[in-house]
């Protein structure tokens, strides 16, 4: 990449090229944006958000454009704002703000093309919105069981969203796991915490998500929505939190970096859904966590 980041976003575009913006640079929060071309192979800069941040939200709309929401800038200041990306014309445009100001929160694009917003804030925060890309405005939705940050958040094949861990007030980890349903209250499920949350395709056409610990452990676990079960499968070869989790095109999801035991990783392994086994495979070259991971449309 052109910029050294770290906390930034990424997403691929409709065209297949990697939009990523923001994060922290050597010693401040960065507005620049740059677009990866698969290719070719090559990395250029595109023109900078408005606003430089940091822990943000990077959301392809169904139009095409980028919904970015939230985050901290150079001042440390938790931003409510939200900017849109045109990648065809390439520039940057505000749009209506966020109801409460956010940063390690989720953006989920739930099936009718609007985008929930949950948890973050400049405090813990269970408060979650709804942006509508056609009138670009946000309204407020049934608030969360739980204040999190740093949680995630997938949209199931019903249209649920599943949002898992995180921290929260009265636990550096809250115990919880919710869904959202943009017609139903949600709903818990007891399970571990603070961890990447990944949908994939079984053998029977459903999805479930697959759970991967994030405190430093290596238990991994499915959540079947059809059921609403937590059932345990296999462990990890390496305990790791603050990893990168991404379903690849043969339906297996590699998990990639972390930490383990204050020890960056740059190790990865392959997760196989109809086997339920992990293995290793072949190591990245730098040690990362918190980083980002980007299913290119060639498979890569």
């Amino acid at each position: 990449m052109t910029n050294i980041r770290y906390g930034h976003t990424s997403s691929v575009l409709k065209n297949g090229k990697v939009l990523v913006t923001g994060g922290y640079g050597i010693n401040a929060s960065l507005n620049s944006t740059e677009l990866y071309d698969p290719s070719n192979g090559i990395w250029k800069t595109s023109s900078s958000m408005r606003n430089a941040r940091v822990w943000h939200t990077e959301s392809v709309l169904n139009d095409g454009n980028v919904l970015i929401t939230g985050g901290i800038n150079n001042n440390n200041t938790y931003l409510n704002t939200a900017e849109l990306y045109d990648p065809i014309r390439g520039t940057w445009a505000m749009t209506a703000n966020l109801n409460n100001r956010r940063f390690l929160h989720t953006a989920s694009i739930l099936f009718d093309g609007n985008v929930l917003v949950c948890g973050g804030s400049d405090i813990y925060s269970n408060r979650a919105e709804i942006y509508d890309p056609l009138l670009r405005i946000w309204t407020a939705t049934g608030n969360m069981n739980d204040a999190r940050e740093y949680h995630t958040a997938s949209v199931l094949l019903d249209g649920k969203v599943l949002v898992t861990g995180g921290r929260g007030i009265y636990s550096s980890m809250p115990q919880i796991n919710q869904y959202y349903s943009p017609v139903a209250t949600p709903i818990g499920v007891d399970t571990p915490n603070n961890q990447s949350a990944s949908n994939l395709l079984n053998s029977e056409g459903t999805v479930s998500s697959l759970y991967s610990n994030g405190i430093g452990q290596n238990s991994s676990e499915l959540y079947d929505p059809s059921t609403g079960i937590w059932t345990l499968t296999g462990s990890m070869n390496t305990s790791r939190y603050a990893h990168s989790a991404s379903v690849l095109a043969n339906g297996k999801v590699l998990i990639a970096g972390g930490i383990y035991n204050d020890t960056l990783l740059n190790s990865a392994e392959l997760y196989d859904p109809s086997t339920r086994i992990w293995t290793t495979t072949g190591s990245m070259h730098y040690e990362r966590y918190d980083h980002k991971a980007s299913v290119l449309k060639n498979g890569k």
